[in-house]
């Protein structure tokens, strides 16, 4: 190569870092304060030279679901790091960006093609369901690989281009009255969805056809919309007026902690189930999260697991982040490294195509059987969708941990 030719790829792969931004919460990939600058110059001082993978994620890092975003991005960027660390993926560095979409489908889509001017190759992402589902109609008119680690509902995957790390919204809903019947946890089970949402009317759905003939009996369901989500009076007294002993919430956190707050005042003291939605309750600003003492969730992920592969994790991030990893940033960590995984069963390299590297890494995933924080086995079929076990855990002194 001549000196031109290196210099001009050196400068590339600088300007190319240049635009990453440290995932803090909160902090939006456009906007760099002084000390984000500072931080952006330690970066450029240690870019690499030559081709490197690009990933990118998308998130909603600031307004009412940052909990979920900031976790993706911190994770995946945690992952990253590692990953360099110990020599890149088949001998490539990765260099990765993030986008915030703020929980908003459009602002997602621009988020995605800011990614693409960047240069990436490979998305982690979106976070939220709705915000995947609109960037898949485009990652599939590209035909790049696109592996949400959060996205839950059956369209975030219905290209053959798109994967998903978690459980997809039926699966959770069938996962969830089996888990409360197989243990007990009640005799009568009243409902609150958002029928706005497509992650969680479609939770409902499927709870409702599973429960038919298991040892609990649905004696409420109740509906809200994110039009009138402050006043949850009529939807619990209606449960608590038929007797439910427990409450299925398969709603997001912010909604869930004003539910137990409104039960609280109320003398309402049901058990409380959620799904993966409700990761991220104990963040809320203003909530007591002593109302959330035994609130139970079915999720892939438990930080105080005791296995080598978590501890590690849960202290990397602590570390580095400065809070408890939620399972929104476990699946983004399995995420890249599922990516890597991939990559590395098909010899991909950075300098092939967006659409060979899609095509490659989509044949990979049909194949291989990963390992990670939220499974000790996962295995994809070509409907992108995973194979796992699911686990449950439980709110006891402000931090969860394992219900089995």
């Amino acid at each position: 190569m001549k000196k031109s030719e290196i210099l001009t790829t050196a400068v590339a792969s600088v300007m190319s870092l240049a635009m990453l931004v440290g995932c803090g919460e909160g902090a939006a990939t456009t906007t760099e304060t002084s000390s984000d600058a500072t931080a952006a110059t330690a970066t450029e001082a240690s870019a690499p030279a030559g081709p490197t993978f690009k990933i990118g994620a998308i998130g909603p890092l600031t307004g009412g679901a940052a909990a979920y975003g900031n976790a993706v991005c911190n994770a995946a960027e945690l992952a990253v790091a590692e990953i360099n660390a110990n020599g890149g993926i088949n001998g490539y560095q990765v260099e990765y960006s993030k986008e915030d979409d703020e929980l908003n489908a459009e602002k997602s889509v621009n988020a995605y093609n800011t990614l693409k001017d960047w240069g990436m190759q490979l998305l982690v992402g979106s976070t939220t369901s709705a915000c995947s589902i609109a960037v898949s109609e485009y990652t599939k008119a590209d035909n790049m690989f696109q592996l949400t680690p959060s996205g839950s509902a059956e369209d975030c995957v219905k290209y053959d281009n798109a994967f998903r790390v978690c459980f997809s919204d039926p699966n959770q809903g069938i996962a969830s009255a089996q888990y409360i019947s197989d243990h007990n946890l009640a005799t009568k089970v009243g409902i609150i969805y958002d029928s706005s949402d497509v992650y969680s009317s479609g939770i409902y759905q499927k709870f409702t056809e599973e429960a038919d003939g298991k040892n609990f009996e649905i004696v409420s369901a109740e509906a809200f919309t994110q039009d009138n989500n402050t006043d949850f009076s009529v939807q619990l007294q209606k449960a608590k007026d038929a007797g439910a002993d427990l409450v299925f919430l398969p709603i997001y956190y912010k909604d869930a902690s004003l539910i137990l707050t409104q039960a609280n005042t109320m003398g309402y003291k049901p058990t409380f189930f959620g799904v993966d939605g409700l990761d991220g309750i104990l963040t809320v600003d203003n909530f007591d999260t002593a109302l959330a003492e035994g609130v139970m969730l079915l999720t892939p992920f438990a930080a105080d697991a005791t296995d080598d592969l978590t501890v590690k994790f849960v202290s990397q991030y602590k570390e580095k982040y400065g809070e408890v990893p939620n399972q929104f940033a476990a699946d983004a960590y399995d995420a890249v490294y599922i990516i890597k995984q991939a990559i590395e069963a098909k010899n991909v390299t950075p300098d092939m195509s967006v659409s060979d590297i899609c095509e490659a890494v989509k044949g990979a995933m049909t194949e291989i059987e990963a390992a990670g924080l939220t499974s000790a086995k996962m295995t994809w079929d070509a409907n992108g969708e995973p194979n796992k076990e699911p686990k449950a855990v439980v709110i006891k002194d402000g931090a969860y941990v394992s219900a089995q």
